[in-house]
């Protein structure tokens, strides 16, 4: 994507000292001066910044501009084998010392540390808190070692070889056939088809150690490497730690070249039409390359192309979701974007869509005819100032936040500074640009891309979906006789009225009859006239985001066993009506520029709402909330479009083999429930489904709000949300009636089971151990059950991964609920070869057996304390942290002040409390489900 759609990800800045000066087209775009960058005379590029959220807490980061795409053919694979063996041994951290060394500060791994490898690039991730001088002094030690003293051992590359070939066994399946069919035409005599970062299972299980070592060398050096370092430090301190960790280093003598590699263009329109039994849904994919490499964004007028670029897309897209919403949509979603293919010199205009099995060639002919409309009569004026109005907004509420950003969204920026010159200014230099620009972005300048964009040539069309008896597979000749669209037959876009207002009923305000401060949390309820709690907290961790819950018991456990089977699968249908006489598309035209929003749910023990909107808007999720509850449409047109789009999603999802076996393992588990009728709606689901009872059934979970207590927390105005409160809230509908959720006795499955099951040709498996029952909730229990899943975790890390080379992921997962009643649950997890299925399954257990028996290992216990304490000081200063506590205090009957003495409870808990909720929950039966390939 270009540089303008990344900002809305990463919010960049800090506020620059600039005035509104109007910007010259020819001038270059600069560089955020809050960013300390340089390069050391070796070469290495570094960017440094302060940015003082999460406190006490640097992200550092390795940036190789070298991945799959410079390996040799005996090589192939090992540019992301390299990045495994950076965790097996370097020369300060030996073996599995890395890992065991952040663990003990609190760094997990896959969560916190992390890396990736693609065809250009090779990346680390390293999270560190920086408030002892020691840690993060070990953090630029780690990165250094992974970027030059990395200890490539025989051993360790024999053990690291089954790991890795598990992550290769992850990847097989539908989807690596069918691309592996398709890619040759896609990246046409490209070499980026040869070479996919997974790489080749002979050339993993057979290659020479010097192979590995080759690529160590030749690639990972100073001149091919970046550091970034974002977070709560002393900017001066870390620029003297990267010279004194990286200035000694040279670069190898004779260096090899870093080759860039072309995708060449093509006359031929190429289309692939692949299937196969596995493949879980079905797709359409269209694609213009561009003739030419990408330009690089380095004046102010490319800046503006790239915004003008954008603000046609967004255009377009709103177009696709419009049809998307329609009542008879011709696909689940679809969009258009111009951008990156996998290779980076080269960009492409690409239309994408999920369809149903039978109508992909329907469906291409809808994003084809798309862009023929726009070619031919451009876009309105009105939907020209909607996608400006968004786009303000959008880069309004980053800037409002530019102070307020975690430093894991600034560290990706500087990333694609580095290895793509993707210009970054910062926000405020950004959000005064598109000020300017916006207004004077008119109808002419968005209406030539298209033209631009779609060709008869440099173009290739994948369609790919399932293999079945009755279905019948396009042709190739299909599609090119489909991309043929007679342009006399495409009428122009028309527009619709604009809704002037959300509402279409007066609204009688309530009172609010009582208000209490509780002052050790910071939080204020109010009691409305009507019954319904508003318990709000205004904090400062961000200055445009107020978020919200609201909260009621009953849910479905409430519908009598025929009642869920009618309406189960249609309540998510009934937002897809809109409210107040509008249809869902008027509602977001409506909305356009606002940032707002509020979705009610209906779940197994609860009804409620789930919204966020910017303080500037926040009135008008109050106005959605309040026309959900009292103005829901009943639309049996928009019904349909919404089972359309659900049966084309669901009816091939358990091809996929992993799905199947979810399917048939809960369904085993969940035989005595009558109330459980599978995971996914067929036919015959549908067909016994009640949209109309599904509505009336919503109206009476929200006839009652006195029966809702509502939490908001985030930049929250006292005098604004009484007011809205009590026009908006404390005018519902309301009764003296308090509901519970209802406890139907109804339970998985009891006793000791096995259930295996076979599906896919490809070898591979999947292990599922599961301990559950009845258990009195205790707020003690649940945290060392919790304690227990994370230090199970790390032992079997250490056992099924670093020392049996069997596994390439495993978790450990442990909690306790309260609402319907009150249970335990415990999981472990792991894929795996179906070979070793049985044998990782006895080593799982025998792990869990030795807490069992001796307790955990107080290393262990002090590995979880660091992580739960350093994710708890991040997490106390979001919003969405706070929210949560709220609700599930409500829900749990405890008290919201309990979030103060996290920290006392979790040093408090104690090896033996762990084995204890060990012993006492999972000494009991046991369900073990194993996914087996299909036997021959």
């Amino acid at each position: 994507m270009k540089q303008i759609k990344r900002t809305l990800l990463f919010l960049l800045a800090l506020p620059l000292a600039m005035g509104a000066q109007e910007l010259k087209s020819d001038s270059t775009i600069p560089f955020d001066p809050s960013v300390k960058t340089g390069k050391l005379k070796n070469g290495l590029t570094y960017y440094i910044k302060k940015n003082a959220k999460p406190e006490n807490k640097v992200d550092l980061r390795l940036v190789i501009n070298a991945g799959s795409i410079l390996e040799t053919d005996e090589q192939q694979g090992l540019a992301h084998f390299m990045e495994h063996m950076c965790f097996n041994g370097t020369k300060r951290f030996p073996k599995n010392k890395l890992v065991d060394y952040l663990q003990s500060i609190g760094v997990k791994f896959g969560q916190h540390l992390n890396a990736y490898t693609s065809f250009d690039e090779t990346v680390y991730f390293l999270p560190i808190p920086s408030d002892d001088p020691a840690k993060l002094e070990n953090g630029f030690n780690i990165i250094e070692d992974w970027a030059f003293n990395a200890v490539l051992t025989p051993e360790e590359v024999d053990k690291e070889r089954g790991v890795v070939l598990e992550e290769y066994r992850l990847g097989l399946g539908a989807n690596k056939r069918m691309m592996g069919r398709y890619m040759p035409k896609m990246m046409y005599k490209s070499h980026y088809a040869d070479r996919l970062p997974i790489g080749k299972k002979e050339i993993l299980e057979n290659f020479k150690y010097d192979k590995l070592t080759s690529f160590y060398k030749d690639w990972y050096r100073p001149n091919l490497m970046s550091v970034i370092v974002v977070g709560d430090i002393d900017v001066a301190e870390m620029e003297k730690k990267i010279n004194d960790h990286f200035g000694k280093y040279q670069n190898p003598k004779n260096e090899k070249p870093r080759k860039v590699y072309d995708v060449p263009n093509h006359k031929e329109t190429f289309v692939a039409v692949e299937s196969d039994k596995e493949a879980s849904g079905t797709q359409v994919q269209l694609i213009y390359k561009d003739y030419n490499t990408p330009k690089k964004t380095i004046t102010v007028a490319d800046y503006r192309a790239d915004l003008v670029e954008n603000i046609f897309t967004t255009m377009l897209n709103n177009r696709l979701d419009e049809l998307t919403n329609s009542p008879t949509p011709p696909f689940t979603f679809g969009y258009s974007y111009h951008g990156g293919t996998w290779a980076r010199t080269k960009e492409a205009y690409q239309s994408f869509a999920m369809t149903q099995e039978d109508k992909q060639l329907d469906a291409l002919k809808v994003l084809v005819t798309e862009n023929e409309r726009a070619k031919k009569y451009g876009f309105t004026q009105s939907e020209l100032d909607r996608a400006k109005s968004d786009y303000l907004a959008q880069y309004e509420k980053a800037y409002n936040d530019r102070d307020k950003s975690n430093s894991e969204m600034f560290v990706g920026e500087y990333q694609s500074h580095f290895l793509e010159g993707t210009p970054a200014p910062g926000i405020a230099w950004e959000f005064e640009a598109v000020k300017q620009m916006l207004p004077k972005v008119e109808l002419k300048d968005v209406a030539g891309f298209v033209k631009e964009y779609v060709k008869d040539d440099n173009r290739v069309v994948i369609i790919t979906g399932p293999e079945k008896d009755g279905l019948k597979k396009v042709t190739e000749q299909e599609v090119l006789n489909t991309l043929k669209v007679n342009s006399d037959e495409v009428k122009p876009y028309e527009e619709t009225a604009i809704a002037s207002s959300l509402l279409r009923k007066e609204v009688k305000p309530g009172k609010i009859a009582k208000k209490e401060f509780n002052a050790n949390i910071g939080a204020t309820t109010l009691t409305l006239s009507n019954g319904v709690k508003v318990t709000y907290k205004k904090t400062d961790f961000k200055n445009d985001e107020i978020l919200m819950e609201g909260i009621s018991f009953g849910g479905t456990s409430l519908y009598t066993n025929e009642e869920v089977k009618k309406t189960q699968f249609a309540n998510g249908a009934l937002t897809e009506a809109g409210f107040s006489g509008l249809k869902l598309n008027d509602i977001n035209k409506f909305m356009a520029g606002k940032i707002a929003s509020a979705n009610p749910y209906i779940g197994n023990t609860s009804e409620g709402f789930r919204g966020s909107a910017t303080p500037k808007d926040l009135e008008y999720l109050f106005q959605t909330v309040h026309a959900y509850f009292t103005d829901l449409n009943l639309d049996k047109e928009a019904f349909e479009g919404y089972k359309q789009k659900q049966s084309a999603f669901f009816k091939n999802l358990s091809s996929q083999p992993s799905v199947y076996f979810q399917q048939e393992f809960y369904g085993y588990l969940m035989k005595e429930n009558p109330r459980y009728f599978g995971m996914f709606p067929d036919d015959k689901a549908w067909d016994a489904t009640d949209y109309e009872l599904a509505y009336t059934k919503y109206k009476e979970r929200f006839a009652n709000a006195g029966d809702f207590e509502f939490f908001f927390v985030g930049n929250v105005d006292d005098k604004a949300i009484e007011e809205f409160s009590a026009k908006y809230l404390a005018s519902l509908p309301s009764t003296d009636k308090k509901e519970k959720a209802v406890d139907l006795g109804y339970r998985m499955l009891k006793g000791e089971h096995k259930k295996v099951v076979n599906k896919g040709t490809d070898p591979k498996s999947s292990v599922t151990i599961m301990f559950y029952g009845d258990a009195e909730y205790s707020p003690k229990e649940a945290l060392a059950i919790q304690a227990l899943g994370e230090v199970l975790t790390i032992k079997l890390i250490e056992e099924l991964r670093e020392n049996e080379s069997g596994v390439y992921g495993v978790s450990a997962r442990g909690s306790m609920s309260k609402v319907p009643y009150g249970s335990y649950s415990f999981n472990i997890g792991f894929p795996c070869g179906p070979e070793n299925a049985e044998k990782l399954t006895a080593s799982a257990l025998r792990e869990l057996q030795k807490i069992i028996d001796n307790g955990p290992v107080e290393t262990d216990v002090v590995k979880f304390k660091e992580a739960e304490l350093l994710d708890y000081k991040k997490d106390i200063k979001e919003n969405r942290y706070w929210l949560s506590n709220f609700s599930k205090a409500y829900t749990n009957g405890t008290n919201a002040e309990d979030i103060l003495k996290f920290e006392d409870k979790v040093n408090a808990i104690t090896a033996k409390d762990i084995q204890a909720v060990a012993k006492k929950y999972l000494t009991k039966d046991k369900v073990v489900g194993i996914l087996m390939p299909e036997k021959n």
